[in-house]
C-alpha cells in the first residue's frame, strides 16, 4: 500500500511517483477533495494506485534513459559517418562531426520525446483501467468527467505533469508530445468497455 497525501493547491489533481512499488506515494490536492463526490475520489485513487501497481513511474523513467542512450549513441554514430564519409576527417574529430552530433541529438531527441509520450499516454489508458477495476466503471467515467470541468483552472507544473492525472487538448503535432491523452479521449475507452 503506497502512501497517501494530500497537498495544499486549487487544482483538481492527482498524482502517483516512488522509485518503486514499495516507496511510492499517491497524493492528492485539496481542490480534488474538494470539487469531487467521494465515488469520484475513490474511483482517482483507484487510478493511482494502478499506477503504482503497474510499476508506471519507474518504467517511464527506464525507457526515458534507454531512448536518450539511443539518441546519443546514434548522433555519434551519424556525426562519424558525416565526418569521415562526407568531410574525409582521417584523424580525430574535425567540426563536422561536432556540429552533425549536436544536430542529430536534436532531431533525434524530439523523436525520442514522442515515443516516450507515447508510452505515458498509453501507461493513462491501464491506470484509467485499473481505476474502473477497483473503484467501478461509472465511478472512473464521472471522475473524469469532473476533470473535464476544470480544464481552464491551474494545474500541475509542467515538470510534474507526467505524473498528474489530469489531461490536455492536443492536436497535430502537439498532440504527439501529450503526456496524457485527452480526457474526451479517455472517457470513450472507458464507455467502450476498454
Amino acid at each position: 500500500m503506497p502512501e497517501v497525501a494530500i497537498y495544499d493547491a486549487p487544482d483538481v489533481n492527482a498524482f502517483a511517483t516512488g522509485a518503486s512499488r514499495n516507496s511510492a506515494l499517491v497524493a492528492v490536492s485539496t481542490g480534488l477533495l474538494e470539487r469531487m463526490q467521494r465515488d469520484e475520489v475513490e474511483a482517482v485513487l483507484g487510478h493511482e494506485i494502478s499506477h503504482v501497481a503497474n510499476g508506471d513511474m519507474v518504467t517511464l523513467a527506464l525507457i526515458q534513459g534507454v531512448v536518450n542512450t539511443f539518441v546519443i549513441f546514434l548522433s555519434r554514430v551519424v556525426g562519424h559517418f558525416v565526418d569521415r564519409v562526407v568531410f574525409k576527417t582521417e584523424r580525430g574529430h574535425g567540426p563536422a562531426f561536432w556540429i552533425t552530433t549536436i544536430v542529430a541529438e536534436l532531431v533525434l531527441g524530439i523523436l525520442a520525446s514522442a515515443i516516450v509520450m507515447w508510452f505515458s499516454r498509453q501507461r493513462e489508458f491501464r491506470a484509467d483501467a485499473g481505476g474502473a477495476n477497483l473503484a467501478g466503471r461509472q465511478k472512473m467515467i464521472a471522475a473524469l468527467e469532473r476533470l473535464q470541468q476544470s480544464a481552464g483552472q491551474p494545474h500541475l507544473p509542467d515538470q510534474m505533469a507526467a505524473f498528474g492525472i489530469s489531461g490536455g487538448i492536443g492536436h497535430g503535432l502537439k498532440r504527439l508530445f501529450m503526456s496524457h491523452p485527452p480526457l474526451e479521449e479517455r472517457i470513450a475507452v472507458l464507455r467502450s468497455g476498454g
